[in-house]
């Protein structure tokens, strides 16, 4: 089983040596008396402008892809990071369930011809976090694949979106969704607790595996790839104080995610498509509170959802974010009434 394990790394390292490295990292904590806190690093070459968004419950939406596209009216409230006000790509729900959505070079989503019931991949996360308020709940929901996941080019360039999404709920359930070669595949397990880009899923656990054996205190892999990042973050996580105290917690959790973070500005002409961490989230799911920190202002701040009025009807709030304003503490008071932005499709 070593041999295979060190000959399955020396394979997954060739093939990310091949990969242009589009890096983002996920990592959720399990804490004493039900502590869940599930934090995200977004990474990406070029800036990636985020605001914030608090969605009500009764909002109506649908998939944006053309007259078969599937609709759905939100049973949940939500708090969410857009990215460039034309996808949700990352938020938690009024229940606790999070969604983080990250870049998987090796995915291959199903041919759409239009007819079919479809999803653009811009709302996937909004879809998941306006239905469902466990990962048991989204999961059943997707197994039957109820409509297919549509992906195009990022608007305003040739880049075509590939990728996958996480969650985890208040009780530390975690599920990974992944098209691979045209096929939905569903990780579920309360004990996926990290995700990075490239490779796939599967190929990820099997290289934590490897290093578990060698040992963090031992040695640890330390570059900015998704491998190692994934390494990384699944020993951190073990390795911090396990407490209930929320001020502890969510320290230590950001501490994870920024060991797991790509400097800003790196560049190598080896790797022309390096990614710096543009912002990061930490969702504390028991107090419902998310966090927020971008890579170049000079604080976090945060939002108690927990005072948010989510009851249909309520008007649609946001927060700028895009030109670097600067929040401090609870910012729940500076969001603005605003006309929600519409999700990128065909």
């Amino acid at each position: 089983m070593r041999f295979k394990l060190k000959m399955l790394l020396a394979a997954l390292v060739t093939t990310q040596l091949a990969l242009p490295a589009t890096a983002c990292t996920r990592a959720v904590y399990k804490g004493p008396e039900q502590t869940i806190i599930t934090a995200r690093s977004m990474d990406w070459k070029d800036e990636i402008p985020a605001d914030l968004w608090l969605f009500p419950r009764g909002i109506t939406r649908q998939g944006e892809v053309g007259p078969n596209s599937i609709s759905w009216t939100a049973k949940y409230g939500s708090i969410v990071a857009s990215a460039f006000d034309i996808a949700s790509a990352d938020g938690m729900n009024e229940k606790g369930l999070v969604a983080n959505l990250l870049w998987l070079v090796e995915s291959r989503y199903p041919e759409y011809d239009g007819s079919q019931p479809g999803l653009t991949i811009a709302a996937w996360v909004q879809y998941m976090l306006d239905n469902f308020a466990t990962v048991a709940e989204a999961v059943a929901a997707m197994q039957s694949e109820p409509f297919v996941i549509v992906s195009a080019d990022i608007p305003g360039t040739s880049k075509f979106a590939t990728l996958h999404l996480a969650i985890s709920d208040a009780t530390g359930d975690n599920a990974v969704f992944e098209y691979i070669d045209g096929k939905l595949v569903i990780h579920h397990s309360p004990d996926y607790t990290v995700m990075t880009n490239s490779p796939i899923f599967e190929k990820q656990l099997a290289i934590n595996e490897y290093w578990r054996e060698i040992g963090g205190t031992t040695m640890l892999p330390g570059t900015n790839r998704a491998a190692d990042r994934f390494v990384r973050a699944s020993f951190y996580l073990n390795a911090i104080p396990q407490t209930s105290d929320p001020k502890l917690a969510v320290a230590s959790v950001f501490s994870v995610i920024r060991n797991a973070s790509v400097p800003f500005g790196i560049s190598s002409e080896a790797e022309p498509n390096i990614s710096s961490t543009r912002w990061r989230t930490v969702s504390d799911q028991k107090r419902l509170t998310y966090y927020f920190e971008t890579a170049l202002t000079p604080n976090t701040f945060w939002v108690d959802i927990r005072k948010v009025n989510f009851a249909a009807g309520q008007p649609v709030r946001k927060l700028p974010l895009a030109q670097h304003e600067i929040y401090a503490g609870d910012a729940l008071a500076q969001f603005k009434p605003a006309k929600p932005f519409v999700f990128a499709g065909l």
